[in-house]
């Protein structure tokens, strides 16, 4: 099941901008804590003594990435591989136009334009930079005007390309990964909180509609101080989560809020703030698990 939010309309340029003027300064910190060895002359108890705690990682370190691509394209592709997405596009029927690649970029909310004008910076001969008129004259709306019969058919013979491949990593960074993070760090909250912003964000986007991130954000923060501010991480992260899930209910796309309720819920409920594996969740009732 693949849903995304009407409120990526705005343009990159403002997008970046409305999300860097949100960003803090703090950064989050993660201290690592070890078992204190008995002394000498105590028996040994090893199978009483604790487990060393796992360092905390950022959401942006390679493995905790990977753990994010795969939750995102559990509830958007119904699968853990990410990687076999490039290729897709279809119109769901969301009122979006085309939806397509790894993240669901879309014809209608702008960033599927950005994508193509990159690659074509990029490689100007590519089959789908004939598109680009198309693509300029239906954003904003769910119109193939321009785009049928063909386009599907080359985005997916582009998506064999390498540099295709390349160019939407580097647009969901861009636009999503990156700004999600930083927040993350700036608002001193962990891997899974990084996570949730990033999943806000690609789903809703940065725009500065009542259901874009930035708006999700104000509204937890009306209820809650994040870490950066002296509050508790879990009950800030409850307060997000809360919000994303009014959030999603404004619209019928979004009316199943199991990528909420039965995944992120879940890992915060377990006090998984550093987003560790094991990973079990559900979403559209579908059981996944990462090792």
């Amino acid at each position: 099941m693949r849903t995304r939010s009407r409120g990526r309309t705005l343009t990159g340029t403002t997008t970046r901008i409305a999300l860097g003027l949100a960003l803090l300064a703090v950064p989050a910190t993660a201290v690592a804590t070890t078992a204190i060895p008995d002394a000498p002359h105590r028996p040994a108890a090893a199978h009483h003594a604790p487990h060393p705690v796992r360092a905390a990682t950022d959401l942006d370190d390679p493995a905790k990435k990977e753990i994010a691509m795969q939750l995102v394209s559990s509830a958007e592709n119904s699968s853990l591989d990410w990687k076999a997405q490039y290729a897709y596009i279809e119109d769901i029927g969301d009122g979006r136009g085309y939806t397509g690649g790894i993240i669901g970029f879309t014809s209608g909310t702008h960033d599927m334009l950005e994508l193509v004008e990159l690659y074509t910076r990029r490689k100007p001969d590519n089959v789908l930079a004939t598109y680009l008129p198309a693509l300029r004259e239906v954003d904003g709306g769910d119109s193939h005007d321009g785009l049928d019969p063909g386009y599907p058919e080359a985005w997916k013979k582009a998506a064999r390309d390498p540099a295709f491949r390349k160019a939407q990593n580097d647009e969901r960074d861009r636009l999503y990964f990156n700004p999600a993070v930083a927040q993350g760090k700036a608002d001193g909250i962990g891997a899974l909180g990084q996570f949730a912003y990033y999943d806000a964000l690609v789903v809703h986007g940065g725009g500065d509609d009542r259901t874009g991130f930035p708006a999700i954000r104000k509204r937890a923060l009306a209820k809650a101080e994040p870490p950066s501010r002296g509050g508790d991480e879990k009950t800030y992260l409850n307060a997000f989560l809360d919000a994303r899930v009014w959030a999603m209910q404004q619209e019928e796309a979004h009316s199943d809020t199991s990528r909420i309720d039965t995944a992120q819920r879940v890992f915060l409920k377990n006090g998984n703030l550093a987003l560790h594996t094991p990973l079990d969740w559900k979403v559209y009732g579908d059981s996944y698990h990462i090792d």
